[in-house]
Parts: C-alpha cells; structure tokens; sequence
C-alpha cells in the first residue's frame, strides 16, 4: 500500500496549483457574476497538457489515467477555481470515447478534448426519469442508414461551450425488440436540437441548460462504438471517472475553504489581542472539518488507484463512497469557513460564501447521497435493494 504520488505526478500536482493561483478565486466569481466562461484557464491548462492527462499520447495526451485527472480537478479547486467541464468533457467524454468509441471517433475527438480546442458534454438526466437509464424516453430510431434521436435532458452542464453533446438515448434491440442504452455523438447546433438555459442559484460560469431534441438526424457514425452492443458499457464506463473526478473537485473545493478560514483565524485577534483561532469554538470545528476532507481524499486515491488498475467492480463501490464522503465534506468545510469568519464570511471579498450552491449541489448531483447509500447497502452490506 502506497500514499506516495509518483515524482510525475507530484510535478503535475504542483504545476497545477501554480496555474490555479495564478487566476484564483476572485477570477472565478468575477466570471461567473458577469456570464462569462473561464476560456482564458481552459485553454490554458489545454496548452499545457493538463486537460488531456488522461488520454492516450497517441491521440495527444499524456498517457495517465484518472488518478492523474483527478489531481488536475482537486488542485484547480483548491485554488478556487472549481471547473465541472473537466469532470464531464475530458473525465466522462473522452473516457467513453477511447474505451469504446471507433478508432475514427478516436482520432476525431480525442485530439481536441486533450488541448482543449474541442469540448463534449455529457445527457443522461431526463425530467422524469433522473439517470436512470431504465427509464429514459429520449428515444433513438433508425430511418435508413441514419439515426433519428427525440426525446428531453436536463441539468445539462456547459452546451453554449460545446461543440458536441454524448446524449444517452434507448433503441431497439433488432434481435430481441427490447430497448437498450446507447451513446451518441450530436452536434450542439445539429438540426431539431434547441437547448434553454436554467436560471440556478448557484454561482458559476458554467451553465445548465433542458435540451429538446426533435427527430434530430445523426449518420451512422454518430453512434458510439461500432455496434449497439457498446452502449451498455460505454455508459458505464463514463461512471466511475464522474464519480472519481466530482470527488476530487469537491475535496479541492474543501480545502480551499479551510485554507481560506485559517488565514483568517490565525490572524484575527480579538479580547486581549489572541487570535481567534487560539479559541476551541473556533478551531474545533475547522479541525474537523480538515479531518473530513482528508478522509475523503484518501478514498479518492483508492477509488482512482482501482480504476487504473482496471479494478471496475472495486472501485465503483470506492468512487460512490468517495463521492459521497468529498460531498459531505465539501459542503461541511465551506459552511464552517463561513461560520467562523463570521459577517466577513458572507462578503465577496473572502471568498467563502461564493462556494455554498456548488458545495450543496455536490450532495445531489451527479448522484445523490441517498442513492450512493442505497448502492452501498446493497452492494457492501448486502440488503435488499430498496429502489
């Protein structure tokens, strides 16, 4: 068992949080509160290698896995610029696409998602189905060699940044007439797609967006894979990065916040000149709050190590309890930063209360706490499932 990072990654790790510190948070939010993107960060870490780790240098990138992905998405959040495009274009999109995609997608796709020059976003969630794949109605049918794919998403992250969105959609089975999942790579201004922007309470430049999808005509090579039988195992194969990569966003995001309330409680003094941190009430709960994201990076580091070890079973169990414990802990370490700097919490200024929508949206998506803890129970503890 080994906690040590490879002395690549530790290079990776440090150039990293360099390039965050040097936009930081003040960038972000500034972004953000006018509807901008963050393209200057974006392309930059494309430039430098550090969207594509994961891919394969033949197509690229740099040949790692999601360990080193994951890296990427902590250390840019620990620096307060929390990007999700790096979990759902490089982490999901170009995962699924290498693993199953046909070489051509391949060589189209993965060029560009590893500079940055090219992004996919990712629709699996239906207003009335959730994620789950069971129940999708986005319905994808032939008509001659094409494909005709209807149907709605929503909580779509980034499309107004997206050249193509993977839509998971439902076909029938020619040889058993049953519906199965499969993948597909359409166009963001593709004929008969129309997307609308949700209004969130969430302070971010990256947006959400309900798509409609109206008969909307695709080649035969939009599908992903070369037959229907990838589709299964393409969308599982997106999971365990979303999973693994969320982690890792939310724990950076944590330690951000603890980073930020400590300075700050180090220095304050007040009542005779100690600081405010000298006082239990106060580093109590920011020591706790340490101990929750540090538990969570370790299940991360597992959950990661698993993946690239091509361990799936393992660590989707480890990338569900890393998400969990990184959304938990997450959302603890930005509410305590909030408390204990006190009136100065909720200011722009300090660049803690900036966080509280994301923080809280992590405990939902891209899977909820209590559908992580029904996964768990049925597959750790061996109960019934209860869904």
């Amino acid at each position: 068992m080994n906690f040590d990072l490879t002395p690549e990654q530790d290079q990776l790790r440090d150039a990293v949080r360099a390039l965050g510190r040097r936009y930081g948070h003040s960038y972000f939010v500034s972004k953000a509160k006018a509807g901008q993107h963050t393209t200057e960060l974006w392309h930059e870490a494309g430039r430098l290698g550090y969207l594509g780790v994961n891919i394969p240098t033949e197509y690229g990138g740099g040949g790692g896995g999601i360990t080193e992905l994951a890296l990427v998405c902590e250390e840019l959040a620990a620096a307060g610029c929390p990007l999700l495009l790096l979990v759902v274009s490089p982490a999901i999109a170009a995962t699924v696409i290498n693993k199953h995609g046909t070489e051509e997608q391949r060589k189209k796709h993965l060029p560009g998602l590893a500079d940055g020059s090219q992004k996919i976003v990712f629709a699996i969630t239906e207003p009335d189905a959730g994620s789950n794949f069971h129940r999708l109605a986005t319905v994808a049918r032939r008509d001659g060699d094409d494909w005709l794919l209807s149907g709605r998403k929503i909580y779509i992250s980034g499309v107004d940044e997206a050249g193509h969105v993977l839509v998971v959609a439902r076909t029938e089975d020619a040889s058993t007439g049953k519906l199965k999942p499969a993948l597909f790579i359409v166009p963001t201004d593709a004929p008969g797609l129309e997307k609308s922007k949700l209004d969130m309470e969430i302070l971010s430049p990256e947006n959400q967006f309900l798509l409609f999808l109206d008969d909307v005509r695709l080649p035969a090579d939009a599908l992903v894979g070369e037959s229907l039988d990838a589709g299964l195992p393409a969308l599982f194969a997106g999971l365990n990065p979303e999973r693994i990569t969320v982690a890792a966003m939310g724990a950076g995001t944590g330690r951000y916040a603890i980073e930020r309330a400590s300075d700050y409680t180090s220095t304050r003094k007040v009542w005779g000149g100690r600081s405010i941190g000298s006082h239990q009430g106060v580093s109590h709960p920011l020591a706790h709050a340490a101990v929750q994201v540090e538990l969570a990076r370790l299940m991360i580091h597992k959950a990661a190590t698993l993946y690239d070890a091509g361990r799936d079973l393992e660590a989707g169990i480890s990338g569900n309890m890393a998400k969990y414990a990184a959304g938990e802990a997450a959302a603890l370490a930005v509410d305590t930063a909030v408390q204990v700097l006190g009136g100065a919490g909720m200011t722009t200024e300090y660049g803690v209360a900036t966080l509280l929508g994301a923080v809280r949206a992590g405990r939902i998506a891209p899977v909820s706490r209590e559908m992580i803890l029904n996964f768990v129970a049925q597959h750790v503890l061996g109960q019934d499932k209860s869904y």
